[in-house]
């Protein structure tokens, strides 16, 4: 579709001598100027021809092959390619389905600009800003504070209502509220749970005593062995899943059935490529002391001191050997481990809580219904990751904590040093 400008006949020469009108285009591309003069007027009709260079045919192309883009720009990149292979504006706008004066506005800013010109969208004017600067910031120090009496959390119909008595706008919508909180990254209906711990001297003590475990070399008499234990729960189906099939996904129904629990007791050795889970029907403090005594006895009766990275449950300690043996076999049983604990809240130092992930992804990411099935199905995930040598790669190092958490460890006061 070609705009047509009404100009005087004698417009036309000095219109195609002004420097400034040539010098509109870019990278040499054409304006054609076809004039058509009556006795009357004279019409003058402005088309613009697409030539794309090779560069830029190939960045359109490699654009429409694939990948997630907005349909606006992919029509765009279609009609630059028609036009640029010789149809006509009518035929482009048939084939690609749009109207004449997108394909008029796409070449036209294509030859007057550039390519990301013409794919881009052209800025529109909107209304103004219904909250000022002032506003704005109330609004996010509102998001940021607690929600009214009786409410768990902010919402943006809360939120709006309350700009509404805080200002002097007799509505506020919730889009608003909504626009302005993601400009500033903000989802105040929204919060996380995390473990925040207290970097003290005891903190760091902890840290380090189990990083510089992981940096010594093996020592067969003196293995350093993680521990840690998990639940599992027991689930079974009510209907019988439907296998997956071409074009067809694995259906599974949303019901379940709720065969009860087990724990996990893991084990895993920091310096060889070993691990073992054993799978008990409770997790205390008896539980523990048979997984202790099962470690110095069965796995690693040769060692002659077997240094555990464990973490600070009530059941984890020396006491629960006495619990369970008598004093004379707990006494024997401590003689042979040398009990490491990470600090409060530092569960991440326990180089288990890795294979942990690892088990949880590769086996038990489904429904295991029995406690037999389960034993079985991780008995078989075991021999796997030990036949092919599966090993952790721990790259924190005592070094590397100092250095990255310089500023929340404990300085010394003056008096101190």
């Amino acid at each position: 579709m070609q705009a047509r400008i009404q100009v005087d006949i004698r417009q036309v020469l000095p219109l195609l001598g002004r420097e400034g009108f040539c010098r509109g285009t870019h990278a040499g591309h054409p304006i054609q100027l076809f004039v058509r003069a009556s006795i009357e007027e004279a019409r003058m009709n402005v088309g613009y021809r697409v030539e794309l260079s090779q560069t830029e045919r190939g960045e359109l192309k490699a654009l429409l092959s694939g990948g997630k883009r907005a349909a606006r720009k992919l029509k765009r990149a279609q009609i630059l390619l028609a036009a640029d292979g010789g149809a006509s504006d009518e035929e482009i706008t048939r084939s690609v389905g749009v109207s004449g004066s997108t394909v008029y506005r796409t070449k036209r800013r294509f030859v007057l600009g550039n390519l990301e010109a013409a794919l881009s969208e052209e800025p529109r004017p909107g209304a103004d800003r219904k909250l000022s600067g002032k506003e704005e910031a109330l609004l996010v120090a509102t998001a940021c504070s607690s929600p009214p009496e009786g409410r768990a959390r902010w919402t943006l119909e809360l939120l709006a209502d309350e700009m509404v008595r805080l200002t002097e706008h007799d509505d506020i919508s919730r889009e608003t509220v909504r626009r302005r909180l993601a400009e500033n990254e903000l989802k105040p209906w929204r919060k996380d749970m995390w473990c925040i711990p207290q970097v003290d001297r005891e903190f760091v003590a902890r840290m380090e005593d189990v990083l510089d475990l992981y940096a010594q070399a093996p020592d067969p008499k003196r293995p350093v062995v993680c521990f840690d234990e998990s639940p599992t729960q027991l689930i079974g189906e009510v209907r019988q899943p439907i296998k997956a099939k071409p074009g067809q996904l694995e259906r599974f129904d949303c019901e379940y059935k709720r065969n009860g629990t087990a724990n996990l007791f893991i084990f895993l050795d920091v310096h060889r490529p070993w691990r073992k889970v054993k799978v008990t029907d409770s997790r205390t403090a008896i539980d523990f002391a048979a997984c202790m005594r099962e470690l110095v006895d069965v796995h690693f009766p040769k060692a002659e001191r077997i240094r555990v990275v464990l973490d600070n449950l009530s059941t984890h300690t020396a006491g629960a050997l006495y619990q369970a043996f008598p004093p004379a076999e707990a006494r024997r049983l401590l003689h042979r481990l040398e009990f490491h604990y990470v600090p409060k809240h530092a569960s991440w130092l326990n180089m288990v809580e890795i294979e942990i992930g690892v088990l949880r992804s590769q086996c038990l990411d489904r429904r295991i219904d029995s406690k037999e099935r389960l034993v079985s199905e991780i008995a078989a995930w075991e021999r796997q990751r030990n036949t092919l040598r599966a090993r952790i790669k721990w790259m924190f190092t005592t070094e590397k904590a100092r250095a990255k958490m310089g500023r929340a460890c404990p300085k010394l006061s003056t008096k101190e040093s």
